[in-house]
């Protein structure tokens, strides 16, 4: 399985602190979701990046630490557009049980809302939190993926993040998105964040959507019989590939080997 961070190559702390990854001169999805405009991504492009974020976020939880800002421009693609991978770490910390966070960490709109206050909070204040606020942001980012709209629009980053934390709006589900999908999504930004599913579980119900969209097998094919067995095999497109006359010789000789053996023991 591909890994879906970037790769760490290597780092310095003299005589600046220096932090080396792998180059991707794909662009941010970002960048490239704004070059697509109006158009979408295609359904399986939207779950191979979906996959691919959600397999990161989740070797970052599992290794107890919380990114705190999850979104498009944290998130860089290939050069050849096949995969993205996640960036930037610079607000990611460690989570512990009893330790009080920084709240308002993050970008606005793709904030949870457990990280503001019925009340304003200060620049530095701290509040308890745990990693579903990445869950949260996954689920606009895959919002985004699937509409290629910036969320919460028309309004300005306060104003969204005061209708996301205090009225409780989320973009807008358009109708053409698969029922499994929107439930994903919606699942990822409900309020209580106790109520969010992990990602492990957001990349089974990937996985499981993902395969009712594969086409089935194709049924078994018939045995031949041995005489057109050697005369023809079927290809998967339905063409016929003839043995060549070499081949068939050579199962000949063979066969007649098999016969003159077969004699010769019933002589002895």
């Amino acid at each position: 399985m591909r890994t879906s961070s970037r790769q760490f190559i290597g780092a310095c702390k003299d005589p600046l602190m220096v932090i080396v990854t792998e180059l991707l001169p794909g662009l941010s999805l970002r960048k490239y979701l704004n070059s697509l405009r109006p158009n979408q991504l295609e359904l399986n492009v939207v779950l191979s990046y979906a996959l691919d974020i959600a397999r990161a976020m989740d070797c970052l939880h599992a290794n107890g630490i919380i990114h705190r800002d999850l979104k498009p421009d944290n998130l860089l693609l290939t050069a050849n557009h096949k995969s993205v991978k996640l960036a930037d770490f610079g607000l990611a910390r460690e989570e512990t049980l009893t330790e009080m966070m920084t709240a308002e960490t993050g970008t606005y709109r793709w904030m949870a809302p457990e990280l503001y206050s019925t009340v304003t909070l200060r620049q530095g204040e701290k509040k308890h939190y745990n990693n579903r606020v990445d869950v949260y942001s996954f689920g606009i980012v895959l919002w985004e993926l699937l509409t290629n709209r910036m969320p919460f629009e028309g309004m300005s980053n306060l104003q969204a993040a005061y209708a996301a934390a205090f009225k409780q709006e989320r973009p807008k589900i358009p109708d053409d998105i698969a029922p499994e999908l929107a439930f994903i999504i919606q699942s990822c930004w409900v309020e209580d964040p106790n109520l969010r599913p992990s990602f492990s579980q957001i990349i089974r119900m990937l996985n499981q959507y993902l395969f009712t969209l594969q086409p089935p097998a194709p049924p078994p094919q018939p045995c031949l019989p041995e005489s057109e067995a050697n005369q023809a095999a079927s290809t998967s497109n339905g063409a016929i590939t003839e043995f060549s006359a070499r081949a068939r010789g050579k199962f000949s000789f063979i066969r007649q080997l098999f016969a003159a053996t077969k004699r010769t023991r019933n002589l002895q």
